[in-house]
């Protein structure tokens, strides 16, 4: 595996990892990763994407409270990873932006230990 680091624009919108942004309108963070470090953020990214799902279909079910769902929960985490692996690996517009936002200062979530790790 090749350990030099490449840049790379994650596009939260689609899910997608690209060499080059494909719609500038999407928001992208670019990030500097290894082809190792690159395949853990893939690996998150379908983690997420198979929460969402996930929560979606405990959404047609209208009598179990959003607060209470651990579908919800789950995909919460997932996208709060994503953003720590972004923040990790991010170039500087990309930290202010999740720093502004603050997701990986709300300790609502599990795995915060990871997170504050990465960060």
């Amino acid at each position: 595996m090749n350990s030099e680091k490449q840049a790379y624009f994650v596009d939260l919108v689609s899910g997608d990892i690209l060499e080059k942004p494909l719609i500038e309108e999407n928001p992208n963070f670019r990030i500097y990763a290894t082809e190792e470090e690159l395949a853990d953020l893939k690996l998150q990214l379908e983690k997420s994407h198979t929460a969402d799902l996930q929560a979606h279909i405990r959404s047609l079910i209208p009598y179990v409270p959003y607060h209470k769902d651990k579908p919800n929960d789950q995909y919460d985490a997932s996208l709060k990873h994503i953003y720590a692996i972004i923040y990790q690996y991010g170039d500087e517009e990309a930290r202010r932006f999740i720093d502004e936002i603050g997701i990986l200062e709300d300790n609502k979530f599990e795995g915060d230990e990871d997170i504050k790790k990465m960060k």
